[in-house]
């Protein structure tokens, strides 16, 4: 038996009374990624991104692992929920522009003392100190480098296009700015090289491309480490008690981690694994979160149908954006239907030996977006359900 035959028996065995769609965490393998995000960080926290959990119980699971420390969400109504739930260190990786939670943010000493909030323009802060609404504490600021790879002058560039921050002196004028500002506070600054660590440079098939996205990364990554060095340089002589330095990500927390400008590495994809982090040379890990969905029909020979399946991830559309089958192996997509909406035929010799009723386990292209299509996780160790927890949907959130 194989790997994934035992992984699928475990799944059937501790799922067996538990009816699907369903979605399960495997606890043994999310552990398992989780040391490995810390071994690779080599010393320095890991700071874990919300948008890739979802799920309350799976963060504090999570940040009471020696290595970890603080969150980085996605939302500013997120973060006061984090915040106000107990979390004291949460970190807003994107601008907002939600007036009214910046208002209850303003005006609470503890949300004010927990939840940092990301600028890279001026015009930010014109928007925050509106929405005041007569609250006067003193915000604390993040301010984010564009990380992206410029070259032939410019004209060609690679990375997302994120902060329009891109060289040390344009972040120190920021950081002048708004150390000239009462009721703000520069606290750290944030880097992600999305280019370099949500890009897998190994995919099967690819060894061309493959090789091109590795020379790519070395450049960007040396670019980089360079540049982030002389920001950092430039606004400690702003501000010199900088609290933090974040940068990286799944694909590139070692790397990152080598650059002795950076305090702390971001991460939270590498702890479900999924299929968009397959296709990478620097690290391997274990897929950890799934979901089920059962058998319903059987129209022919080496087909079965199973109910619901369209989760499609975000990103520019392609295959890769697709949920992909996983247990048992040997399961494709019909060309002509893909994943659908309500239900999905699957084609392969596997599908032969599936009854109606029985589950079919797939992965998702992206990690957290996974917990916006299920209430609830089944946590399974060894081949048992040992808890079931709500994710954000769960308990009545959908931030984003």
């Amino acid at each position: 038996m194989t790997a994934r035959a035992a992984d699928r028996a475990r799944y059937d065995r501790a799922t067996a009374q538990l009816d699907a769609p369903l979605a399960l965490v495997d606890l043994d393998a999310f552990d398992a990624n989780a040391d490995d995000l810390v071994r690779r960080a080599g010393g320095k926290p890991v700071r874990v991104a919300s948008k890739s959990v979802r799920c309350r119980a799976l963060l504090e699971r999570t940040l009471a692992r020696e290595g970890f420390a603080g969150i980085m969400s996605f939302t500013l109504a997120e973060s006061l929920w984090l915040a106000r739930s107990g979390f004291d260190d949460v970190l807003l990786a994107y601008p907002s522009a939600d007036r009214a939670a910046y208002a209850e943010l303003a005006a609470d000493p503890k949300l004010a003392a927990a939840v940092t909030v990301m600028v890279d323009d001026p015009a930010q802060l014109d928007l925050i100190d509106a929405a005041r609404a007569g609250g006067g504490e003193v915000v604390r600021v993040c301010l984010e480098l564009d990380t992206s790879l410029k070259l032939f002058g410019g004209r060609v560039r690679v990375g997302a296009r994120r902060s329009p921050l891109h060289s040390p002196a344009q972040v120190a004028e920021l950081a002048r700015a708004v150390a000239r500002r009462p009721g703000f506070r520069v606290v750290g600054i944030m880097a992600y090289e999305g280019h370099v660590a949500g890009v897998g440079d190994a995919v099967a098939g690819r060894p061309l491309r493959s090789r091109a996205v590795r020379l790519m990364q070395a450049a960007a990554r040396r670019e980089l480490a360079e540049r982030r060095a002389a920001v950092v340089r430039a606004v400690r002589e702003v501000v010199p008690d900088l609290e933090f330095v974040n940068g990286g990500g799944t694909g590139s927390v070692q790397h990152t981690a080598a650059e002795d400008a950076v305090t702390e590495i971001a991460a939270g994809s590498g702890l479900y694994v999924p299929r968009l982090f397959d296709n990478y040379t620097s690290f391997s890990a274990r897929p950890s979160a799934l979901f089920a969905l059962p058998v319903v029909r059987r129209p022919g020979v080496g087909v079965v149908t199973v109910l619901g399946g369209g989760y499609p991830a975000s990103g520019a559309p392609g295959a890769d954006r697709l949920p992909v089958p996983y247990l048992p192996e040997g399961l494709r997509y019909d060309g002509q239907e893909g994943a659908g909406e309500v239900q999905t035929p699957l084609l392969g010799s596997p599908a032969d030996d599936l009854l109606i009723g029985d589950k079919v386990w797939f992965r998702h292209a992206k990690a957290g977006e996974l917990c916006e299509r299920f209430d609830a996780l089944h946590l399974v160790e060894g081949d048992a359900v040992t808890a079931t927890v709500p994710t954000y949907r769960g308990e009545g959130h959908t931030f984003l």
